[in-house]
């Protein structure tokens, strides 16, 4: 018998990514390869019209070189650390050591140094589900054991209670993402603040204490003037993880961080975990170049006040319609219940009217669809009459088996 390709534990990650694996390779989306114009993609949080200008002007700046050693390796480079030191300063009011903040290539380097320079084979590590895609085969690759509490629906609020119950001996971390990608849902300064009390009661006995993975991602992107609060400020072990790619709508360009608050104990061995952990994990550190635009790409955005209006626009439209949509207090994703169970087979009723949304299944919420607000205004308007037809067929029994 010939031996499997993949070692076990790609087996374990493809089983558990089998519906993201599916949608990009056999669904509609995927064979259409976003070929027709008059498509309409809300599937990723892919830009959907032109770069930011800032962004192109800052690279451009960027990649002239002013010495030999300007495309030479870079780690956390002191530029890159001064910019970022201020930000957090200004936001949370906390004067971060230079030495606590480590430049990572996005957010997916600052969770895989973070993780592999805590964890062990066989700690269990807290997640919040519906939750990113990524979060369980990257604890899988370290032989990390997730546990899942769900967030209940439909106003996904922080489930401190069932987190407190969750938590055992071998309990090493907690995973905790806001604004929360895929429901958008911003935690409360009251709920965190309870979260920090039941970590610290947990860890005060233990010889290896639990760390709070704080997924700020989208902290930039908040709806309605509301503003973001950090479990930095009521949970000393707390690593604050940041990626600039959704704040300039350039996701394939990464740059992002982590940062270690002055209250973080034992900081002096977790800077050198983390680097030697960037260094192993394919050098998570960011591009040159991107170190380079940093200055110039910390103040660019997106017009947030611009998704904010195409929320409104979208949330209002599908549950006029009959559909139930859940209002985004930040991110750029709206998340709908299907009128399907099958949420897979609805994504595909919707394709045939050449409207692409994200399944529910491929990010642990079966029955839910999401869609991502950076279409253009133009996709939503022309995407809205499919939304209706869909709707109108199940109403009435006519739609297609697939």
């Amino acid at each position: 018998m010939s031996a499997m390709p993949s070692s076990r534990t790609v087996l374990a990650m493809r089983r558990y990514l089998s519906p993201l694996l599916r949608f990009t390779s056999t669904s509609t989306y995927a064979l259409s390869g976003g070929s027709d114009p008059q498509a309409c993609d809300f599937c990723f949080g892919n830009p959907q019209e032109m770069p930011l200008p800032e962004v192109e002007a800052a690279l451009a700046r960027g990649v002239k070189a002013r010495n030999k050693d300007w495309f030479a390796y870079k780690m956390s480079e002191p530029e890159s650390v001064s910019v970022v030191q201020p930000t957090l300063k200004a936001r949370l009011g906390i004067d971060f050591d230079s030495r606590d903040i480590f430049m990572t290539n996005g957010a997916f380097g600052a969770l895989a140094a973070s993780m592999r320079s805590i964890l062990d084979p066989g700690d269990e590590v807290i997640y919040l589900s519906p939750p990113w895609f990524f979060y369980v085969p990257m604890l899988l690759s370290l032989g990390a054991v997730p546990v899942r509490i769900d967030l209940p629906e439909p106003d996904f609020e922080l489930p401190l209670e069932a987190i407190a119950a969750a938590i055992s001996e071998r309990t090493r971390a907690v995973i905790v993402n806001s604004p929360h990608n895929p429901s958008g849902r911003i935690y409360r300064d009251q709920e965190l603040e309870r979260l920090g009390e039941i970590l610290e009661m947990a860890s005060a006995s233990r010889e290896r204490p639990i760390y709070l993975l704080s997924d700020e991602s989208y902290y930039r992107i908040a709806f309605d003037g509301r503003t973001v609060a950090s479990p930095v400020l009521h949970y000393r072990r707390t690593m604050l993880l940041y990626t600039y790619g959704k704040t300039l709508l350039a996701p394939g360009q990464r740059i992002g961080y982590i940062a270690l608050p002055p209250s973080m104990p034992d900081r002096e061995d977790l800077r050198e975990a983390i680097f030697t952990a960037q260094a192993a994990t394919a050098w998570a550190f960011p591009n040159a170049l991107m170190q380079h635009a940093l200055p110039d790409l910390e103040t660019a955005s997106i017009d947030v006040a611009v998704l904010e209006r195409r929320r409104d626009r979208v949330v209002a439209a599908l549950a006029d319609m009959g559909y139930q949509p859940v209002t985004p207090e930040g991110t750029f994703y709206v998340i709908v219940r299907s009128p399907l169970d099958d949420d897979e087979r609805f994504a595909e009723e919707l394709a045939a009217e050449k409207v692409f949304v994200m399944p529910g299944s491929v990010f642990d919420l079966p029955g839910w669809f999401r869609i991502s607000l950076t279409a253009n205004d133009d996709m939503v308007e022309r995407a809205l009459p499919g939304f209706r037809r869909v709707l109108d067929r199940l109403k009435t029994g006519t739609a297609q088996d697939r």
